[in-house]
C-alpha cells in the first residue's frame, strides 16, 4: 500500500440486513496498484439504496454485512503504483462498476451486461477505496466549476440517459413516465431537454407532479387505483391513441403491467423499473401483437454513458439544485434511509456528507 493518509480508521455505513444500517468506525481501505483512495465530500441516497435497505440485501450487488452506498463525488487522497491521470488533490466521480472489456457482451457494444461486472459501494463513508478496472475506465476529473452534488449525480443520469436513448424518441414524441422518484425525475428532464419530447408525468403523489412539471414536464396525471381512469386520461392527452412511449420507473408488476395498456399502436415501452427477485408479470399478449407494441428494459449504465452525463451536468441541463433537497451528516443516515422508505420526509434525493 501507497498512501498519505495519517488516520487508521474511518466513519463509514455497513448494511447488516433487513432496515438494518449502522454507522461504525473501520479501518481505511488499503489501496493497491491502480487504485485510488478517495475522500468522499458528498455521497447521494438513492431509489435502490432504499430498496437494499428495506429488502437487506442485493441479488447482485450487496451481501450483508457490507460497505453500503455508490454514488459519489470527492477527492483523491492517495494513488497506487502504475496510476496516471490522477493524483492527490484531484476532484474526482467514480462510477459505482466497470466491465471487464473482454467478454462476449463487451466485444458486442453491451458492457452494461458484461459477465464480469465489477460493482463498487462503499460511497456512505469517510473514505473509499477505488479498484483499478473503475480508475481505469470509469472515474472521471470534475471541473472546478461543478460542485460535488452536482458531480455525484452523474452515475443514476447515465442510468436515466441510457434509458431514454434507447426507446428512439424523436422531438416532439409524448413520453409518459411513470413513477417520479429521482430517476423518475431525471427521465422527465431529460425527455424535455435532451429530447425535445412531450411529456406526461404519472404519479401517485401531487407533490411529485409539481416537480415534474417544474423539471419540464407538460402534464401531470396521478396514479389512483382505478387504472381505467388513468388509462383514460392518459389517452385524452394523446388524441386517443396512447403515448409514443412510456417509462415505467416504479418496478412492480401491476405497473408493469399498466404500462403496456398506455403505448398507442406500434409505441415503445420501457420497464426500466426493477421488480423484487422472483417477481412474474401477466401481459396481454392479444394487445402486443395486434398493437405492434415493443416491450424493452434498461439495466445499468456503460462508461460511455457515465462520460455523457457528466457533459449533461457541466452543461447544466440536471443539477443538484433539481434533485437533492436536503443534506445530513453520514451519523444521521440510518434515520434518513428509513424516513425515505417510509415516504416521509418528501425529499428527493438526500447529500450525506461524511
Amino acid at each position: 500500500m501507497s498512501t498519505s493518509v495519517a488516520i487508521a480508521t474511518m466513519r463509514a455505513a455497513i448494511l447488516h440486513g433487513k432496515e438494518d444500517v449502522r454507522v461504525e468506525s473501520i479501518p481505511v481501505p488499503e489501496i493497491g496498484p491502480g487504485e485510488l483512495l478517495v475522500r468522499v465530500r458528498t455521497a447521494l441516497t438513492c431509489g435502490t439504496d432504499v430498496k437494499v435497505f428495506r429488502r437487506g440485501y442485493h441479488a447482485r450487488m450487496l451481501q450483508p454485512p457490507v460497505l453500503f452506498g455508490h454514488e459519489l463525488a470527492g477527492d483523491v487522497v492517495d494513488v497506487g503504483d502504475g496510476v496516471t491521470g490522477f493524483k492527490a488533490g484531484n476532484r474526482v466521480v467514480a462510477a459505482n462498476s466497470a466491465p471487464c472489456e473482454e467478454c462476449f457482451f463487451c466485444r458486442r457494444g453491451q458492457p452494461n451486461l458484461c459477465e464480469d461486472l465489477l460493482f463498487n459501494n462503499g460511497a456512505y463513508a469517510e473514505y473509499i477505496r477505488i479498484p483499478a478496472r473503475i480508475v481505469r475506465s470509469n472515474t472521471h476529473h470534475i471541473p472546478a466549476s461543478l460542485n460535488y452534488s452536482d458531480a455525484a449525480l452523474t452515475e443514476p443520469l447515465a442510468c436515466a440517459l441510457r434509458a431514454i436513448e434507447e426507446c428512439n424518441l424523436r422531438p416532439g414524441d409524448t413520453v409518459a413516465v411513470m413513477g417520479l422518484g429521482p430517476l423518475g425525475l431525471m427521465l422527465v428532464r431529460l425527455a424535455r431537454e435532451a429530447m425535445g419530447a412531450r411529456v406526461i408525468a404519472i404519479a401517485r403523489r401531487l407533490e411529485q407532479l409539481d416537480r415534474a412539471i417544474l423539471l419540464g414536464a407538460h402534464s401531470g396525471v396521478l396514479m389512483g387505483e382505478n387504472t381505467s381512469s388513468l388509462i383514460d386520461e392518459v389517452k385524452k392527452e394523446t388524441d386517443g391513441r396512447g403515448a409514443d412511449v412510456v417509462i415505467e420507473a416504479i418496478g412492480q408488476p401491476h405497473t408493469w403491467e399498466l404500462a403496456t395498456r398506455l403505448a398507442r399502436k406500434g409505441g415503445t415501452v420501457n420497464f426500466f423499473g426493477g421488480c423484487p427477485a422472483g417477481a412474474s408479470v401477466k401481459l396481454d399478449t392479444t394487445l402486443l401483437h395486434y398493437s405492434e407494441i415493443t416491450c424493452k428494459a434498461s439495466f445499468h449504465h456503460t462508461p460511455a454513458y457515465i462520460r455523457r452525463a457528466l457533459d449533461f451536468i457541466i452543461d447544466g441541463v440536471v443539477t443538484s439544485d433539481q434533485l437533492v433537497n436536503h443534506e445530513e451528516p453520514l451519523e444521521q443516515l440510518p434515520r434518513v434511509l428509513h424516513d425515505l422508505a417510509c415516504h416521509r420526509n418528501g425529499h428527493v434525493k438526500t447529500a450525506i456528507i461524511p
